[in-house]
Parts: structure tokens; C-alpha cells; sequence
């Protein structure tokens, strides 16, 4: 055994017993999901959680300790697009060179500088050929790198993307945010921000984020209001694992806690299978948020 406590498999059942569990998997590197074959589209959401300075030598929260297990992570799930929250240059790079050489990364920090913690996406370059991108704060002044409003006192910041499917040919939309942790106002006017980012492109979108409440908030009826997106843990043909809260914070999994972290789809995306990723390593957590994982498939464009 290799002491990794991982989610229930791709059987579990919506019946089954409501216990947390704790299965051992008997291969190095086995993944909740893994890599897909198309049409199927491996995504993930994924707060990282940056790195601090001092702290305790035995701190879960140390970055050189959860280094290892984030590496383990993402070598064996492998998603085709990944919206990465609270990466710093460092850890980016790190996640980069963790999921291997044909990935690539878009998006920077969100001071001024360019600097700080960023909302990066990293996508495959076998399957995805990105066709444009592009940054902006989420504030009244969206084309001025590190600008606040809306009652936030630290940036925010949205990365957006057109991809095409390599595999289909299907043009899509990728949109990762990160949103306030504190000013409900800013939750809200930054839900209304991206609303307009969804409707303003001709193309299905895929939306990844951690927004910082639960989907029982106004800023989720905003995005999801009128069917405009869909939550692929709702819309699932299947979910491979049971209700975790997305933010365990380093403790035991909890069923039916918020789920703060998620993949949003307009209805021209099917999701196949959803899960939340409770996988620790040795009884260590890569991050203090678990990863929100999708696979999904477009429907034909005509």
C-alpha cells in the first residue's frame, strides 16, 4: 500500500453508505479521474493555495511539504485545462513542470507589477491549441492592472481563453476567477462582471473558480440565473464521489459543507462525471482547498 486516501472510485453509488471514505489504492499514481480520451475533456478547478513565509516546521500549510503531494496529484489526474487559484511566479512554475512539458500556463499576478498571486490557466497543448487571451481586474477599471473596487481591498483578477478543440475542432471559452473573501458587495458586482464575459462570446463556455461562497449565494444565481451556466456537480451523468466541502482547511473531509470551488458550464457542455477530490497522501493534503474535477464534451456546433 502506498498510503494515499483517496475519494471513492468512478463506481460509487448515491446510495451507498454516508461515511468518509478511505481507500487505499494499491498502484502509485492511481487518480480519481486521469487523463480522458475525446471527445471527453478532463478539467479541473484548483486553489493551491500560495505560499507563506514563516510558519512552524510542522505546519501543513508549508509549501515544501505539500510540494510532493501536489506533484502526485496532478501527475496522476493529468486534466486537459486546469484554472489554478493563489499561484504565485513560483508555484506556477511548480505546477507547470509537475504536469510535464507539453502544458502551458496563461495569465500573471494581479498587482500592479504583474506580480503576486494570479488565477493562471494551464492547458494541454496535444489536445488544446489556445487561439487568444487575455487578463483583467475585476473592478471598475478592468484594463488597469492591480485596480480595486466594489468594497475589495486586494485585487481580483479574471483570466479568460479561446481554445480550440484539437480533437474536434470545437472553438470554447475558458474563464478562471478568483473572488473576494471578504466584501459580499464585491462577490456580487464581480458575478455580474463575468455574467457579462459569458454573454458577450459566441462560443460554450467553461467557467473555473473559487468564489469565496457557497452555491446558495447570490453571486451563484447570478451566474447560474436563467440556465446562462450550469454546475457540472449538478448536471453530472454521474458524480464519482460524495458532497465534500471544497475547503477542508487541512482537516477530515466533511460531507454537505460549502462548496465554495466550481465548474461552470453554458448548456452547449455536457458533463459526463463530476467529482471533489478528497485525495491525501500519507494523511497530507496538497492544498487547504480540495480540487473540483469535471470531464465534459461539447455539443456539436452547426
Amino acid at each position: 500500500m502506498t498510503g494515499i486516501t483517496a475519494p471513492r472510485s468512478k463506481h460509487f453509488s448515491a446510495l451507498a453508505p454516508e461515511r468518509e471514505p478511505r481507500l487505499a489504492f494499491p498502484v502509485r499514481g492511481s487518480s480519481l479521474i486521469g487523463p480522458v480520451d475525446a471527445p471527453g475533456l478532463h478539467v479541473m478547478s484548483y486553489n493551491i493555495r500560495r505560499r507563506l513565509p514563516k510558519l512552524l516546521p510542522r505546519n501543513p500549510d508549508l509549501w515544501r511539504h505539500r510540494q510532493p503531494l501536489m506533484r502526485r496529484l496532478l501527475t496522476a489526474e493529468q486534466p486537459s485545462l486546469i484554472g489554478v487559484q493563489e499561484a504565485l511566479f513560483t508555484q506556477k512554475e511548480f505546477v507547470l513542470r509537475a504536469l510535464g512539458e507539453h502544458y502551458r500556463a496563461l495569465g500573471h499576478g494581479r498587482e500592479k507589477n504583474t506580480g503576486g498571486e494570479g488565477c493562471p490557466i494551464f492547458y494541454d497543448s496535444r489536445r488544446l491549441e489556445m487561439v487568444e487571451w487575455r487578463q483583467s481586474a475585476l473592478s471598475d477599471t478592468p484594463t488597469v492592472a492591480g485596480s480595486v473596487s466594489w468594497g475589495n481591498r486586494t485585487p481580483r483578477v479574471v483570466v479568460e481563453a479561446t481554445f480550440r478543440d484539437l480533437a474536434t475542432g470545437i472553438h470554447f471559452q475558458a474563464v478562471n476567477t478568483h473572488l473576494d473573501h471578504r466584501s459580499r458587495t464585491s462577490r456580487l458586482r464581480s458575478a455580474d462582471a463575468l455574467r457579462n464575459i459569458v454573454q458577450a462570446t459566441p462560443h460554450p463556455t467553461i467557467m473555473t473558480g473559487d468564489f469565496n461562497t457557497d452555491a446558495d449565494t447570490h453571486p451563484y444565481a447570478e451566474l447560474t440565473g436563467n440556465g446562462l451556466l450550469l454546475d457540472t456537480w449538478n448536471t453530472a451523468e454521474e458524480r464519482l464521489t460524495q458532497g465534500w466541502g471544497t475547503f477542508p482547511n487541512y482537516g477530515p473531509p466533511k460531507r454537505n459543507r460549502k462548496r465554495i470551488d466550481w465548474i461552470l458550464a453554458t448548456p452547449g457542455v455536457i458533463a459526463e462525471s463530476a467529482g471533489i477530490n478528497v485525495t491525501r497522501y500519507e494523511g497530507g493534503w496538497p492544498s487547504d482547498h480540495a480540487p473540483v474535477q469535471a470531464v465534459v464534451r461539447f455539443v456539436e456546433q452547426t
